[in-house]
């Protein structure tokens, strides 16, 4: 019966489906989205911008001396020491004084390495026969890559959830913080209750130890009255907020811009330190709440939501989260890497295509799309990455040579997920099996020693679901009227 069942699941779903699901969404909404977001790109030359259009994908082609550009195979990748890699052109308009001048219907910008067995893969449409004779295994499962003719698997990671409260107890008292997540930008956001029942906030280029009724006044709550009507009526919280009212220096907002902006930018002059602040509050901190001026009092009423969670658990009202929870976690799959991993190489593309132009402006040169672009800029830095597995943000061992011992060994090793936890220390928490794992994660299969529990793999039938916008659910529960700030 059990085995009936699996044959006919694996029939339709393969041990890597959640790797091939996760790059063709990657290719249908995620590049667009790295696109869409920057829009348009201004350029040092006055007068002339560029607006950037419709992405659009190729199959994987080669670049023969002679004879030009002609389709490659994996096999033939593998037989040369090929990279299996599509051409991606953009659509770029250039704007002159405001009037768009359309020249090019697209221009291409780089190569972007192909999965196989994905929809951009030509064999994703081959039948059985087909496949044996170019050369393939037909019960290869594809989801990995070839880079100059290595095939390299992109190991999934699992984190912490991004956008999610998390409270916990530590050493020096309660702690609640947020992994706060906008395109692409993560920021951890703190706020620390101590002992005593003092707050206080940090968040990415501060330094720690910021009171948090300083922070509430120069987010709005410019007023003692203010700041006490924004926590609830509960004995315990509104006996911390009136100790916190009583130890804060500022008395209203323009002390308390001027004492936070001292700190932030010591030694500065007052324009400096304002702006530096003004970006920091609106870009550094709570970024998925909003990066502009509207979002602020948004952002001071979430981090009065922390300050209470964290006194509610401190006075054991309610238990600590815990971080090993599986619920508390995020697997990130091939998809995702590569969206990261693209968002950063075609920041260095628009980079180079600024300077360019400042440097074809200065020649006296025409100002033409196509010559501006350097293909190789953003390309390199993609097959880079794959080619060592040092990705961005200092991570290492992310993109892996795949393991051909057997078949079970090249099953096991796709279906892999790495901690991003240093194996030198001991995590004993993170390395129990927790109750959370059945079903998901195997109990028997990760490797002795260092990296014990530290590495692990899919179970046979899990499945890793690819995720939903937010804005999709904002819209659903703002549907059934849930109040924002209820």
């Amino acid at each position: 019966m059990v085995e009936g069942l699996m044959e006919s699941y694996f029939r339709v779903n393969t041990l890597v489906n959640q790797q091939l699901l996760s790059y063709n969404k990657f290719l249908d909404v995620g590049i667009q989205q790295v696109v869409d977001r920057i829009g348009k790109i201004q350029t040092n030359v006055e007068g002339f911008e560029l607006k950037l259009g419709k992405v659009r994908i190729e199959q994987p082609r080669y670049y023969e001396v002679k004879g030009g550009y002609r389709q490659v195979l994996p096999n033939e990748a593998r037989l040369r020491n090929l990279s299996y890699s599509a051409p991606i052109f953009l659509e770029i308009i250039p704007v002159f004084n405001g009037v768009e001048r359309p020249v090019y219907s697209d221009v291409f910008i780089g190569e972007l390495p192909v999965m196989l067995k994905s929809k951009l893969c030509y064999l994703s449409h081959m039948r059985k026969d087909e496949l044996i004779e170019n050369g393939e295994d037909p019960d290869d499962s594809g989801g990995y890559f070839i880079i100059n003719g290595s095939e390299r698997v992109l190991t999934s990671i699992e984190d912490l959830v991004p956008n999610k409260l998390m409270v916990t107890k530590e050493r020096n008292g309660v702690v609640s913080k947020i992994f706060s997540t906008h395109y692409g930008f993560r920021a951890r956001c703190v706020v620390e209750r101590n002992g005593d029942g003092i707050y206080t906030a940090e968040f990415p280029s501060t330094p720690a130890g910021i009171p948090l009724l300083q922070l509430l006044r120069v987010l709005g709550l410019e007023t003692n009255a203010q700041v006490l009507s924004a926590f609830t009526d509960e004995k315990h919280i509104k006996n911390d907020v009136i100790l916190n009212v009583e130890a804060e220096q500022s008395n209203n907002r323009e002390e308390a811009i001027d004492m936070l902006s001292r700190r932030l930018s010591p030694g500065q002059p007052p324009e400096f330190r304002l702006n530096r602040m003004e970006n920091l509050l609106d870009n550094y901190l709570l970024p998925h709440i909003g990066v502009t001026k509207a979002a602020r009092i948004d952002k001071a009423i979430y981090l009065v939501r922390m300050a209470e969670r964290a006194t509610r658990i401190a006075y054991k009202e309610l238990a600590p989260d815990d971080k090993d929870h599986y619920a508390n976690k995020r697997v990130k799959l091939a998809g995702d890497m590569m969206e990261e991993l693209f968002r950063y190489a075609f920041q260095f593309l628009i980079k180079d295509l600024v300077y360019q132009a400042s440097r074809a402006d200065a020649r006296g040169r025409r100002l033409q799309v196509h010559t501006l672009i350097r293909q190789d800029v953003m390309g390199d830095r993609i097959k880079y990455a794959m080619a060592t597995g040092n990705w961005i943000a200092g991570q290492t061992g992310v993109s892996q040579l795949l393991d051909r011992v057997s078949y079970l060994s090249t099953i096991s090793h796709l279906r892999r997920v790495i901690s991003p936890l240093s194996k030198k220390h001991p995590h004993f928490k993170a390395r129990d099996l927790h109750g959370t794992h059945i079903g998901k994660l195997c109990p028997n299969e990760t490797p002795e020693g260092p990296s014990c529990s530290l590495v692990k793999n899919l179970s046979v039938m899990a499945e890793v679901s690819i995720g939903v916008e937010e804005e999709d659910i904002e819209r659903i529960l703002k549907a059934y009227d849930v109040k924002e700030h209820a």
